[in-house]
């Protein structure tokens, strides 16, 4: 089950799709501002630095990659080209599909929870 449908107990599918789509208009907006910026490892993971847990909705920072990417997020895509010039690094889709991933703004990378 994909990240932006896991729902809590008596949640709807349909307020889930809402909560989901809200939260990422929202980082969208925040990365447009640049008051939350992307992050990118040596293996071509990502994360979203300063995009606070209570604005995630449950979701990760590759969930959130992989939707905005799909829809074509010219922020996302801002973003991203702006953390691969500072990195060197570029976004590594098979890496991200692997689950790395950073539980602290991209200080340290795993696959562990």
């Amino acid at each position: 089950m994909a990240c932006d449908e896991l729902r809590r107990p008596r949640q709807t599918q349909a307020n889930r799709k809402r909560e989901v789509d809200r939260e990422l208009a929202n980082l969208e907006m925040a990365l447009g501002a640049g008051r939350v910026s992307a992050r990118i490892s040596s293996e071509g993971a990502i994360a979203f630095v300063d995009w606070e847990e209570g604005e995630r909705a449950g979701l990760s920072d590759a969930c959130a990659y992989r939707i905005l990417h799909e829809r074509g997020s010219w922020e996302l895509q801002q973003a991203v080209e702006s953390a691969q010039s500072i990195s060197g690094y570029e976004v590594n889709a098979e890496t991200i599909a692997a689950g790395v991933h950073s539980h602290d703004g991209g200080k340290t990378w795993g696959t562990e929870s």
